[in-house]
């Protein structure tokens, strides 16, 4: 694992990756960032409309309006992560296989479906948003606010990064991604580091693998 993590640092601040980073990952906070400013407020009303469906919190009136204001930039932030997420697992295979070649003199070949990329980031993201409203009131306890979080980040990295590094490779055996997960969702809490998160998990998850026993 140690090795795995010191061969991602690496890769993460060369010029493959940082270029992978301003070509796809900026183009898709630009995007939201135009889109959430013009239907803003039709967005902060959505938001509210679902504080006040959480059980037991959502009926009062104080309470939702002041919770909203919170939580619309919180979620809108894990809009752009789940963009970013998309993006990263349909344009990643070619830089995966050019660092898999890099350091391990394997060929990749990309077996993934456009399809099931989709369809196992629309999973993860749907989990990730109700589990974000479900745990809501815990994310206002500090310190197990940010665990929280972290969890929740891990769990919108988790799957697809299992399908994207396994559909390249052909990987068939079993393996503990968590700490994997946990690791990459930790990004999060830095600035600029956080667009990093989903591309750190797949190439952690590649080295992991592929490293020699």
């Amino acid at each position: 694992m140690f090795k795995a993590l010191s061969k991602s640092f690496s890769d993460i601040f060369s010029k493959e990756v940082i270029g992978f980073i301003l070509k796809t990952i900026f183009g898709a906070v630009l995007l939201m960032a135009v889109l959430f400013w013009l239907s803003w407020d039709s967005f902060s009303a959505l938001i509210s409309y679902l504080v006040s469906q959480i059980p037991y919190i959502g009926s009062l009136g104080f309470i939702q309006t002041g919770i909203s204001v919170v939580i619309a930039p919180l979620f809108a932030y894990g809009i752009i992560l789940i963009l970013i997420s998309i993006l990263t697992s349909i344009f990643s295979p070619k830089l995966l296989i050019k660092l898999a070649k890099k350091h391990y003199g394997i060929d990749g070949k990309d077996n993934s479906k456009i399809s099931e990329v989709l369809k196992v980031n629309i999973k993860a993201s749907l989990i990730f948003l109700t589990l974000f409203l479900i745990t809501l009131p815990l994310q206002f306890v500090p310190i197990l606010g940010q665990i929280v979080m972290l969890f929740l980040w891990a769990i919108l990295l988790k799957e697809p990064t299992i399908y994207d590094v396994k559909s390249l490779f052909n990987i068939q055996k079993q393996s503990n991604i968590w700490p994997i997960a946990l690791i990459s969702a930790a990004f999060n809490f830095i600035p600029f580091l956080n667009l990093f998160a989903p591309i750190f998990a797949q190439i952690m998850f590649m080295h992991y693998l592929l490293q020699p026993k």
